[in-house]
C-alpha cells in the first residue's frame, strides 16, 4: 500500500535523534527519505553520556532511521557540498538540526536555498527557535529543558531538578507536522517556506497545563517542588502504593457523582462526616483523606484495585514499567509496538507509529541503512551520474559506498 507522502523526497541532514526521528516519521508515511551520512568526522556516539545500556545493535538507529536511504558524503570537501546542494535541489523538503552558523558556513542558509529553489521546504529543528539573541544555540535537549522553566516543578522537595525528556518527542512530531502543513500550503500557493520546531517550544508544550496555568494566574507555587500529598486532590492526579509495591494512579473528578462509587470501593462510609462533601475532601479534610486512603490501598494488591475501579467505570490504573507495552494488546493492535525482521539481528520489537490512519497507514518498509548503502543508486537516479563518475567520486573520497543496506 502506498503512503500519503509517496511522491515527496526528503533530504535528512540531522545529527540528533529527535530531529532524525521527524524525518523518519515522514518516511513512515511513504516519503522517500535520503539520509546524508557525513563521513568527514567521527560518527555520533549514542552513548555519549555513558549511561546507555549495552545493546546487541543500535535500537535507536533502527527507530529513527527506518524507511530511509543513505548517501555518504565527505562534507569537508567542497565537491561533496556541491553534491549535497544538488540533491537538495531535487528534493521537496530538507530536514536539518544544524545551527544557523553551521548552515551558513556550508552554503546552506535556508533563505539562500529557498531563493534558489522556491518550492523547497526547509524544516529546521532548533534549540531555542529561529528568532532572538540565542537562536544559534546548539539544538540539545538538556539545554532547552533547563530553559523551559518547568524542570523544578517535577522533583520532591530538596531533590535536584528532573528532565522528563518528553519535550524531544513533542518536537519530533511537531517538526514532522510542520512539514506536512507546509506541503499543504505549497499545494495551494506553489511556494515553499522555512519551518522551525524548537526543543524549547517542545518542552513548553510538553508541560502546557502547568506552564499555561502559571502564565494565566501568575501563581509562583506552580513552579515550586512539592511533596506528593500536596500535588493533587485525593481522587485525582495522585498515586497510592499497594500491597505488592505497585502504584495505583487515580484520575477522576471529585464530584458527588463519583464519590458514592469511590467510597464503596475503598470501604469508606459514603456519609463519613470527615469526607461527605467536596469542600471537605478537597479542602479541610484533604490531607486526612489522603492519609486514610494510603492506609487502605496498601492492604490489597494493585490488580485488585484496578479491577474494582474498572467494574465501576472509574478511572484508575496501575503504573507500569517499560516491559509492559511490549505485551500490551492495545499497543499491538494499534501498532504502537511492532515486530521487525532484521537481516542481521533477527526479529525484535520496536516502537511503531504514533498516528493511526485507517486508509493510508504508516508502514515499516526497511531497516536503518548502513552509511552509503544507497549512494550509487541515488547519485545515479536523482543526479544522473554514470557509474564511472560515481566510482571516480568514491576513489577521491568525496563519497562512500557500502555494499550492504
Amino acid at each position: 500500500m502506498s503512503g500519503p507522502l509517496e511522491d515527496i523526497v526528503v533530504v535528512d541532514l540531522t545529527q540528533e535523534a529527535w530531529a532524525s526521528g521527524a524525518a523518519g516519521l515522514l518516511g513512515d508515511f511513504g516519503a522517500r527519505v535520503i539520509r546524508i551520512h557525513d563521513v568527514s568526522g567521527s560518527p555520533r556516539d549514542p552513548a555519549r553520556d555513558g549511561l546507555r545500556a549495552d545493546e546487541p545493535f543500535d535500537s535507536e538507529a533502527e527507530l529513527i532511521h527506518r524507511n530511509k536511504e543513505s548517501v555518504a558524503l565527505d562534507l569537508a570537501q567542497a565537491e561533496a557540498l556541491d553534491l549535497l546542494k544538488t540533491l537538495i535541489g531535487c528534493a521537496d523538503v530538507l530536514v536539518t538540526d544544524w545551527g544557523t552558523s553551521g548552515l551558513s558556513a556550508s552554503g546552506l542558509d535556508p533563505e539562500v536555498l529557498r531563493l534558489r529553489w522556491p518550492r523547497l521546504i526547509v524544516a529546521v529543528g532548533s534549540g531555542m527557535g529561529p528568532l532572538g539573541p540565542e537562536s544559534d544555540l546548539p539544538a540539545l535537549d538538556e539545554l532547552a529543558a533547563a530553559r523551559s522553566g518547568v524542570m523544578a516543578s517535577l522533583p520532591e522537595p530538596d531533590q535536584p531538578p528532573v528532565n522528563a525528556g518528553a519535550g524531544q518527542m513533542y518536537t519530533w512530531v511537531m517538526l514532522a507536522l510542520g512539514v506536512v502543513t507546509a506541503l499543504h500550503a505549497r499545494h495551494e500557493t506553489g511556494e515553499g517556506q522555512r519551518v522551525d520546531a524548537s526543543l524549547l517550544g517542545g518542552h513548553m508544550y510538553a508541560s502546557t497545563l502547568t506552564l499555561d496555568a502559571f502564565m494565566a494566574m501568575r501563581d509562583d507555587r506552580l513552579g515550586e517542588p512539592r511533596s506528593r500529598f500536596e500535588a493533587a486532590n485525593p481522587m485525582s492526579g495522585i498515586s497510592y502504593p499497594s500491597e505488592d509495591g505497585r502504584w495505583v494512579t487515580l484520575t477522576m473528578p471529585d464530584t458527588e457523582r463519583w464519590w458514592p462509587a469511590f467510597s464503596e470501593i475503598v470501604g469508606l462510609d459514603v456519609d463519613d462526616e470527615r469526607f461527605d462533601t467536596h469542600d471537605k475532601r478537597c479542602g479541610e479534610g484533604r490531607l486526612t483523606m489522603m492519609e486514610v486512603l494510603e492506609g487502605i490501598f496498601v492492604t490489597r494488591q494493585a490488580a485488585h484495585w484496578r479491577d474494582a475501579f474498572n467494574e465501576k467505570q472509574l478511572s484508575a490504573d496501575i503504573i507500569e514499567r517499560y516491559d509492559y507495552p511490549a505485551e500490551d494488546e492495545n499497543a499491538a493492535r494499534n501498532r504502537y509496538v511492532i515486530e521487525v525482521d532484521h537481516p542481521e539481528h533477527g526479529r525484535f520489537r520496536s516502537l511503531g507509529f504514533p498516528i493511526h490512519m485507517s486508509e493510508s497507514p504508516a508502514t515499516h518498509r526497511s531497516v536503518a541503512p548502513k552509511a552509503g548503502a544507497h549512494t550509487e543508486l541515488i547519485l545515479g537516479e536523482l543526479l544522473g551520474l554514470t557509474g564511472e563518475e560515481i566510482q571516480s567520486l568514491c576513489d577521491s573520497g568525496v563519497v562512500e559506498m557500502s555494499s550492504h543496506v
